[in-house]
């Protein structure tokens, strides 16, 4: 196994350990449920159509797969740093120096894409407002949130997280309605807008793949179970069940919430509303003559918007936490306060906030779909590093105290492997995404050629005497 080197560790660089199994699993619909799905469907559906559901299937099983990777590495190694700290322990220094920082970087910009999303609901009823304006108010919020004790934030998030959740189960709930009774006035729907207006593939079956970056990025979140599990009070059982239960959720909503909306409303009109304009969510109910639930659904995306950048920016702080105590990030950056915050690594990861609050000014509403390329590209990459991981995690002694697998051998992680190395070489052909490529390849090699200016050697002289010891943040 590879070793990173040991650095100092002040007395107050510890992470509270006070969160439950429950506030974890809600960690994670808290970050997963967010615009990637509420805004991002529409702009999957622009491209795919009816046949979106393919795409949301197939990103389903990939968010399965990285999910049980997760666990089956972090239930033995519940340690800060998570999937980064046990790549530098399987794959070398590098490794978990540099998926690490790509990970913080896709979480800061996906901070960013949830509070101009938030800014784009508010304009629903006022449309005046300026959307910088409003990101600047909700980025002062969610700082503020993230300010509170870990166990307050925990309950907090979980309330949001569970409004998300019924919001979700009463859409399906009317979505049944439209689609199987109808309400007075307006005949039931039936399922025959799955095949009207082009067929189920009216942009032919490669547009099933061209979306599949925003598709895995709607899935991206289940991480933060794993992240969380330095401050669980029990590590090992709590990320079993939390993520089990998470996969098996996110799934089921995202599913059925895409294949009832395509079923109530044209996808040619579900089109016209993917992060300009609205959410297709609101959109179909708006369509369908209720008026008042679509007020009371786009209150619910303004709340899932801010729950999501809630909980990115609690993720985002713990990474950059844990690289600073190992010695790849600035020293101030690893204190916590008494109550164990990382307050100083919070603020860093304030810098999406302020990226999005720029370039609100300058493209307005495009600023989302900026966004949402650029930390699709950084999710993706990271997905990918954690199933080589878990390959080589398993040649070691450590996959013994693992309580939950993933099946199939070397043979999901290899699929899974393949599966999003594709959706990369899909990125050209989107607009988006190809500006996402063009900006991240450049920083993954920067972070290498850092990593290679500044810590390469200091890590060679310190294990040139044999073994160095492995530091707190990646002790089993």
């Amino acid at each position: 196994m590879s070793h990173i080197p040991a650095s100092p560790e002040p007395p107050d660089s510890d992470l509270a350990r006070s969160l439950t199994r429950r506030q974890m699993t809600m960690l994670g619909l808290g970050s997963a449920i967010g615009t990637g799905l509420f805004l991002g469907a529409g702009a999957s559906i622009s491209v795919a159509g009816p046949a979106v559901i393919v795409s949301y299937t197939i990103g389903a099983v990939l968010a399965t797969i990285v999910a049980l990777a997760l666990a089956e590495m972090t239930s033995a190694l519940p340690i800060r740093g998570s999937f980064g700290a046990i790549a530098a322990r399987c794959l070398g220094p590098l490794a978990g120096f540099t998926v690490r920082w790509i990970y913080w970087f896709a979480l800061v910009i996906g901070i960013g894409s949830e509070v101009v999303a938030a800014a784009i609901y508010v304009n629903f009823w006022w449309p005046a407002i300026p959307i910088w304006a409003s990101v600047v108010v909700f980025s002062l919020l969610l700082t503020a949130v993230n300010f509170t004790h870990v166990r307050l934030f925990g309950t907090m998030e979980s309330v949001l997280a569970s409004v998300k959740v019924f919001a979700i189960l009463v859409f399906i709930l009317l979505g049944v309605i439209l689609v199987v009774f109808g309400l007075p006035g307006r005949a039931a729907t039936g399922v025959g807008n799955l095949t009207a207006h082009g067929g189920f593939l009216p942009n032919g079956p490669g547009a099933v793949w061209l979306v599949m970056a925003i598709v895995v990025f709607s899935f991206a979140g289940i991480e933060l179970v794993a992240i969380s599990a330095p401050e669980a009070e029990e590590p090992g059982r709590a990320v079993r069940s939390a993520m089990r239960s998470l996969i098996g959720r996110l799934s089921l909503f995202y599913l059925v919430a895409i294949f009832l909306m395509l079923a109530v409303q044209p996808w040619t009109e579900l089109s016209q509303t993917h992060g300009v304009d609205g959410s297709p969510f609101v959109a179909m109910f708006a369509s369908a003559g209720i008026p008042a639930a679509a007020t009371i659904t786009n209150l619910v995306l303004l709340v899932t918007a801010l729950s999501a950048g809630n909980a990115n920016l609690y993720a985002a702080a713990r990474m950059i936490h844990s690289l600073a105590h190992d010695g790849f990030a600035p020293k101030p950056l690893r204190r916590t306060t008494r109550q164990g915050l990382p307050r100083a690594a919070t603020l860093a990861s304030t810098a999406g906030l302020l990226v999005a609050a720029v370039l609100a000014v300058y493209t307005g509403q495009k600023t989302f779909g900026i966004l949402l390329a650029l930390g699709a590209f950084g999710i993706i990459a990271t997905w990918i590093t954690i199933l080589i991981t878990l390959l080589v995690f398993r040649r070691g002694t450590d996959a013994r105290h693992s309580s939950i697998r993933l099946r199939g051998g070397p043979i999901l992680p290899l699929l899974g492997i393949a599966g999003l190395l594709s959706v990369f070489g899909t990125g050209i052909f989107v607009d988006n995404m190809r500006l996402a490529c063009l900006v991240g390849f450049p920083f993954v090699v920067v972070v290498g050629i850092v990593y290679a200016a500044f810590f390469r050697r200091r890590i060679e002289s310190d294990t040139a005497g044999g073994p160095t010891p492995i530091p707190d943040s990646i002790q089993p």
